[in-house]
């Protein structure tokens, strides 16, 4: 009884308020797949400290989320996170002061080497079509309760 998903307590309304994460882009990606059978983990946090990489991936797909599979992807970009801190799905992601998506997910194909996170931007869109350079700066948004 002691585990939380049991206790359904791993939606956002179990985290009262977290700082904003910073990062900036370190390598631009271009490319969309079709089928590519991304399997997002159930958790919606995740865990990162400064320097870490991670990589953002977009989707149309709407009913992506903690512990579906996302096929329809567009390649945004390898970010380096400037500080540590918790990522929820259903962060909003900026990326060069503009809006990029809401984070749907994480899949762990490529553990430990990197984290993909899934956002869902209403396309699939990639870092090539938003116009993005290395250095942009990230924002992924907190929140006070």
């Amino acid at each position: 009884m002691g585990d939380p998903y049991a206790q359904k307590m791993t939606n956002r309304t179990f985290f009262a308020a977290k700082t904003d994460l910073l990062g900036r882009v370190v390598t631009v990606l271009r490319g969309k797949l079709e089928s590519r059978a991304l399997h997002l983990i159930a958790p919606i946090s995740r865990a990162f400290t400064a320097g870490t990489i991670v990589e953002f991936i977009s989707t149309d797909e709407t009913a992506a989320g903690p512990g579906a599979t996302v096929n329809q992807i567009g390649y945004i970009a390898f970010v380096e996170l400037t500080t540590g801190g918790i990522l929820l799905a259903g962060d909003t992601v900026e990326i060069d002061g503009k809006v990029v998506g809401t984070i749907a997910g994480y899949d762990d194909t490529h553990m430990p080497n990197h984290q993909n996170i899934i956002l869902t931007t209403g396309g699939r869109t990639t870092g090539e079509d938003l116009g993005l350079q290395p250095g942009a700066p990230v924002l992924i948004r907190g929140f006070q309760s």
